[in-house]
């Protein structure tokens, strides 16, 4: 209730040329009184009954390319859910509080707000299970925008899935499925040059001119930089191209570094390969690269105007790798809280389709209420602080990101006070294998100095990610001099 289905559903036939079929409407003129008349006289289950009966026969005789619109309840029934399966099924997302703003006190099953919100819960995951597209409620301009996309599904691998990632400076498709890299499936028009790294572009990249870094955080550099630059020059891209970054958080924010600042600006496709891109670095258009005082020094706001999430190519991944991605699993789920926490924190750790847009879907949210970090961004800097810092002082060649995120983590769940929940977390991490205290060669007091240099202090201070509790993250927060000196040593 209250997505905004039937108006969605009108713009987007509008737009195809086709016939905008609303199946509520349909309901009342079979039954020839309204919904919320035969509801009040009848009590759901007999109005169940009949939207099963009329919604079953409009998926039966629907036309082709017709737009029909569901009732929020309609796809509780298995018969419904069972003919959804051979159309294409999207789910416009709506937060609960607009939906109660649209639908409080207008329909039946929202009267009360407690069983409003329990209701709205209660079906999301069903939602997403049936959904072969999801998109954020918004506007009729953002629903045509993203239709182009739904529809180019039909080219992809069986079981590929969309969400539709929107921000202030623009908007773009996440595409998440089995099999993407081998399929040729490519979301975009143009010519394509390609970049990626010397361990991953013999394995998966796609064919067209190409230009391969060495792997690792060593090659994210100005340096690297420009030898790119160059070879895009040479290769003669032009601003109706793009840039293909395949490979993992490096070769993502080298990539998009350098597509955003290439002719000041052409388009970038990230496919990222890592457990860590395909949760987390390849969204949100934060691109940049090292210097020597600091990670990601240098960079610029940059949206992709595409993602492929192939979660097959995990499997090429080195297990050390695979595990370092799940310190962004962690983070990501502190974050969400909710399902996401309760599956991490059961020990789960099987990383699937579902966890991924599981991730991908939190980090989005977040970005769409704030691209530019101005508030509510800052929370994906939980462990980053520290965990960058780490990177820093050992100067990105003795931990992989994901594991200096880990330790950030314990360190930020140190500062929060929270030991019940850090001891919690350091055991999720340690049984993937990752560390859980500092080498004894790192040296706490080069920690601590990069800390003081973190790109996103203010005024000579370092706000920092705090945890209250699984779901409830606060941003700058002040840390004394002592109680960082404190949960620092606290990873020895």
């Amino acid at each position: 209730m209250g997505a905004g289905k039937t108006s969605a559903a009108r713009a987007v036939a509008a737009e195809l040329g086709v016939r905008a079929v609303d199946a509520d409407a349909a309901l009342e003129q079979r039954l020839g009184t309204s919904v919320e008349d035969f509801f009040a006289r009848k009590g759901e289950p007999a109005f169940r009954a009949e939207e099963e009966r009329v919604v079953c026969d409009l998926l039966d005789r629907m036309e082709p390319d017709a737009v029909v619109s569901l009732g929020g309840g309609a796809v509780l029934s298995e018969a419904v859910q069972e003919r959804l399966g051979g159309h294409t099924v999207v789910h416009l997302d709506v937060h609960p509080d607009i939906a109660w703003q649209r639908a409080g006190g207008r329909r039946p099953l929202a009267r009360d707000r407690r069983r409003f919100d329990e209701l709205h819960a209660t079906r999301a995951p069903l939602y997403e299970a049936l959904a072969d597209a999801v998109v954020p409620h918004a506007d009729r301009e953002s629903i045509r925008s993203a239709m182009p996309f739904v529809r180019a599904l039909a080219d992809a691998p069986p079981g590929t899935k969309l969400v539709w990632a929107r921000s202030a400076s623009g908007s773009y498709p996440v595409f998440a499925g089995s099999g993407l890299l081998r399929s040729g499936f490519w979301p975009v028009e143009g010519e394509r040059f390609v970049v990626s790294d010397d361990v991953v572009g013999p394995l998966h990249a796609p064919a067209g001119p190409r230009v391969t870094v060495p792997a690792g955080e060593g090659a994210k550099t100005l340096a690297t930089a420009g030898e790119v630059l160059s070879a895009l020059a040479r290769a003669g891209l032009d601003f109706d191209g793009h840039v293909a970054a395949v490979g993992g958080g490096v070769v993502g924010d080298l990539a998009g570094f350098c597509a955003a600042t290439y002719q000041r600006g052409v388009r970038v496709v990230q496919v990222p390969t890592t457990l860590v891109a395909q949760v987390d670095s390849a969204y949100g258009g934060k691109t940049g690269v090292d210097l020597p005082e600091g990670k990601n020094y240098v960079g610029a706001y940059h949206q992709p105007s595409a993602v492929l999430v192939d979660p097959d190519v995990l499997e090429t991944l080195p297990p050390a790798e695979l595990a370092a991605g799940w310190a962004e699993v962690v983070k990501t789920a502190l974050i969400a809280g909710g399902a996401l926490w309760a599956r991490v924190a059961s020990g789960d750790a099987t990383v699937d389709r579902e966890l991924i847009l599981a991730c991908v879907r939190t980090k989005l949210a977040v970005v769409g209420e704030d691209e530019r970090d101005a508030g509510r961004r800052q929370v994906l800097n939980l462990g980053h602080t520290v965990g960058h810092a780490i990177e820093t002082a050992t100067g990105y060649a003795r931990y992989r990101h994901g594991e200096a995120v880990g330790l950030g983590l314990l360190a930020a769940l140190s500062l929060s006070e929270q030991h019940a929940l850090r001891a919690q977390v350091a055991e999720l991490l340690a049984a993937r294998g990752l560390p859980v205290s500092l080498d004894p060669a790192v040296d706490p007091e080069a920690v601590l100095a990069a800390v003081g240099r973190d790109k996103k202090r203010r005024v000579g201070r370092v706000g920092f990610v705090l945890v209250e509790a699984p779901g409830r993250v606060r941003t700058g927060r002040p840390v004394s001099d002592a109680a960082l000196r404190e949960a620092v040593a606290g990873l020895a």
